[in-house]
């Protein structure tokens, strides 16, 4: 590297963001994640004996997954390279497994290979990376924030070990704020910045446990509020609800999105109107399509509800007409009347699990002809051939009738309670 190139990565790693600035190099400097990396751990022994496996670190954004990647580069003796599954492909990975075989070759050295979004590479891609993982030619170590029994295919999974990193708690958001204020050289000690606990708890809270999104929001505030006349900068809350621009942070895609209907849905089946109103405004809030939650609604109010309130799908139906033709933000209020409403509804599951029943008598049992006497017989031919023969008119027999309406093979059978 020559002189140039050394200046200005200098100047661009001063240049850059305080969140990359201040990402921790060593565990002294790593806040949260103790299940996982505290003093006694299993991943903490094996970095601190350079003995690692490859691994998939699994949480949502701002947790430290390429944080802790990075530690264990600095404190591993293995060639130590990083990339991102968006922008990098097989190509890319071939030329790295070229490299990782000679430095195993002639030096006897390990590469660790980071793969950054690991589920955004496809099945092949994955497939391609499996033999080198397998035979130990790289260790890797990936991160993501999806599901990896969904995302990562099963056989690179079986050779990976998945290390779970929980969001932040409000106390480590904390720490790392305290510490980004403090630092002269990589953080905001050389400014005058003052910030009572009670601003950076506020801060810490709406960062939602994402580290990165707690910095970036700190530098915007302290670089936007004005220094008094002793060039103190004082933050108050005002300035740093501006600063985060808070958007709560939500994958429409991703497992977030399953989670949160799901607890949507739970809760209206355990009759909690308030708790079903807070899953119901962290999706519109976030931007979810209204309609999306009103068709889950609808399907809620006849497998949970059902027949004990027949007004209840009327309510969801109505629902989900009104959000169509008014939309967000407006609808926000008639979502929020249907679900309410569906929470202190009578719940029944009988017409839910009458169907599974009916479902699995369809699938598993032959096709079984419909009874000659339920056949409909518009022609001269169906009637000789006895269809429709000794079918009972039901108002006749005012409804009373006693007559078989099912297959042969499944009469007497009973769904409903």
């Amino acid at each position: 590297m020559d002189l140039f190139e050394q200046k200005l990565g200098q100047k661009l790693a001063y240049e850059a963001p305080l969140a990359e600035r201040m990402r921790p190099t060593t565990l002294g400097h790593f806040f949260g994640q103790n299940e996982v990396i505290g003093q006694g751990k299993m991943l903490r022994q094996l970095i601190e004996k350079d003995d690692i496996p490859s691994m998939i670190f699994w949480g949502p954004p701002g947790s430290g997954k390429t944080t802790l990647a990075r530690i264990i580069a600095n404190m591993t003796d293995s060639d130590f390279v990083s990339f991102s599954a968006v922008s990098s492909g097989v190509k890319d990975l071939k030329e790295i497994i070229a490299v990782a075989k000679d430095k195993r070759k002639f030096n006897n050295k390990q590469t660790i290979l980071f793969i950054d979004e690991i589920h955004r590479w496809n099945k092949s891609q994955q497939d391609a990376l499996l033999p080198y993982v397998e035979s130990g030619i790289v260790i890797l170590i990936g991160a993501t924030t999806e599901n990896p029994s969904f995302e990562i295919n099963s056989a690179l999974l079986s050779r990976a070990r998945v290390f779970v990193l929980n969001q932040l708690a409000e106390e480590d958001i904390l720490n790392i704020l305290r510490r980004a204020i403090n630092d002269k050289e990589y953080g905001l000690g050389v400014y005058k910045i003052e910030a009572d606990d009670e601003i950076l708890k506020y801060l810490a809270k709406l960062s939602n446990g994402d580290a990165r999104v707690s910095l970036n929001a700190l530098e915007f505030a302290a670089k936007a509020t004005k220094s008094n006349e002793s060039g103190i900068i004082k933050l108050d809350p005002k300035i740093i609800k501006e600063a985060l621009q808070k958007s709560h942070i939500y994958d429409k895609s991703g497992e977030q999105h399953y989670n949160i209907i799901s607890a949507l849905h739970k809760s209206l089946r355990g009759s909690d109107a308030d708790a079903a109103l807070y899953w119901l405004a962290r999706m519109l809030e976030a931007g979810e399509n209204p309609l999306y939650v009103a068709r889950r609604l609808v399907r809620f109010a006849s497998e949970d509800v059902g027949l004990a309130n027949s007004r209840a799908l009327e309510q969801a139906v109505a629902g989900y007409q009104a959000a169509h033709f008014i939309g967000m933000p407006e609808c926000n209020v008639i979502l929020a009347q249907v679900v309410v409403y569906l929470a202190k509804c009578q719940k029944s599951n009988d017409l839910y699990t009458a169907y599974l029943k009916v479902q699995k008598d369809v699938k598993e049992t032959m096709d079984e002809p419909v009874p000659l006497h339920l056949r409909n017989a518009p022609t001269k031919l169906m009637k000789d051939l006895n269809y429709g023969q000794d079918y009972k008119y039901s108002p006749d027999f005012n409804y009373e009738e006693e007559q078989d309406y099912l297959p042969e093979s499944l009469r007497g059978r009973k769904y409903l309670k």
